[in-house]
């Protein structure tokens, strides 16, 4: 392999794309679009639950329950309805998530020490969003059902009764549960899929369908300086992008960074070799810019998104699709950000990871070595 027909091949590549300012441009800036695109958009947070209540008891002990609800950070008690159908119709259309129903009598029963039922009303159409508030429910309604026993406890016997087990819970990594430090990382690797992709795969169409391609393979460039040289040009580019997208990480939305900056971006650089030898591939097995783009964007938005554990857990996927997900370079690279960006964990932890992103490189740039060799079909 000859470093300076690599490097002609790279200067030639490097002038094609600042002789198209509007495709750099776009290269460049969609990556900061979509990490505030969606980083702003997207969110697993259920902190503003929209909540109606029919207090048909109206005494102190059912205010004292809606003020706890009142006192959440999680719930927002937007109205007090006049009756049952009203909190009915208030969740059928829409206009609350919950729907907070007590009986009359219900003062009553908590003052005898009885047991006092309160109907809760879910809107499931969101299934994952009516689950984390049915949790946010019944921790409210554990909390302040064991205050009332203890109190109903100290009356009748004088004597304070502490609980039979305290938790002490302690949250690693992501210790205020928010949810822009799980997706933000992920949504790194995810554009970094598809930016990739998409800059490469019409590199080597587009030398097909201008007629280029048969002159390239006349001169004595081998296939193997040809595929590195072009993806040394597009290689710059993905840096920039890397890092437009690590630093709208860390500073707009204040993601932790806990790792070794080298070694974010060693693994970084690594999947993105890979990255840009599969949009080659795609592009020399192609052979139109058209089919080549929907190739790559298939190829790398579907399973980046999907498979690669950034939004849906593997763990949780038919067994099929989880052995296909560990074919999947972007899941152990989404794996490998989020060990160093929440955990600030090594090479000692993600070798395992990093061995696979550069196997994962190494085969693809064999595989588009080989079908650029000597191949005019």
């Amino acid at each position: 392999m000859s470093p300076r027909r690599t490097r002609a091949i790279a200067r030639k590549e490097l002038l094609h794309i600042v002789r198209d300012p509007r495709s750099l441009t776009q290269a460049l800036a969609m990556p900061l679009l979509m990490i505030l695109l969606f980083g702003y958009a997207l969110s697993f947070d259920v902190d503003r639950i929209l909540t109606f209540v029919y207090d048909a008891d109206r005494t102190p002990q059912s205010r004292e329950l809606i003020s706890r609800f009142q006192g959440s950070r999680f719930f927002e008690v937007v109205g007090a309805a006049p009756s049952y159908a009203e909190v009915e119709r208030h969740v059928d259309t829409g206009e609350c998530l919950l729907g907070i129903a007590i009986r009359q009598g219900y003062g009553r029963e908590v003052a005898a020490g009885r047991s006092a039922g309160v109907q809760i009303l879910i809107d499931g159409s969101d299934s994952n969003t009516a689950s984390i508030a049915l949790g946010y429910v019944e921790s409210v309604m554990w909390t302040y059902g064991s205050e009332v026993r203890a109190r109903a406890l100290l009356r009748q016997t004088g004597q304070r009764v502490e609980p039979p087990l305290e938790p002490r819970l302690r949250v690693w990594y992501n210790s205020r549960l928010e949810s822009k430090n799980y997706i933000i990382p992920g949504l790194i690797a995810v554009i970094l899929t598809i930016i990739a992709a998409l800059l490469t795969s019409l590199t080597i169409a587009r030398e097909w369908e201008t007629g280029t391609m048969e002159q390239l393979l006349s001169t004595p460039v081998r296939a193997a300086e040809l595929v590195l040289g072009k993806m040394s040009a597009y290689f710059l580019i993905g840096v920039a992008d890397m890092a437009l997208a690590i630093l709208a990480g860390l500073f707009v939305f204040g993601v932790p960074l806990r790792g070794n900056l080298l070694f974010l971006a060693l693994t970084s650089f690594i999947f993105l070799f890979g990255a840009l030898g599969w949009g080659i591939l795609l592009s020399a097995l192609a052979r139109s810019q058209v089919l080549a783009f929907q190739m790559g964007l298939l190829s790398s938005f579907l399973p980046a998104l999907i498979l690669s554990g950034f939004i849906y857990a593997t763990q949780n996927m038919p067994l099929p699709i989880r052995i296909v997900s560990h074919l999947t370079p972007a899941r152990y690279f989404v794996t490998a950000l989020k060990g160093i960006f929440l955990k600030g964990v090594g090479p000692e932890v993600l070798w395992a990871e990093l061995l696979f992103l550069a196997g994962y490189a190494t085969f693809i740039f064999i595989a588009a070595t080989r079908r650029l060799r000597g191949k005019l079909v």
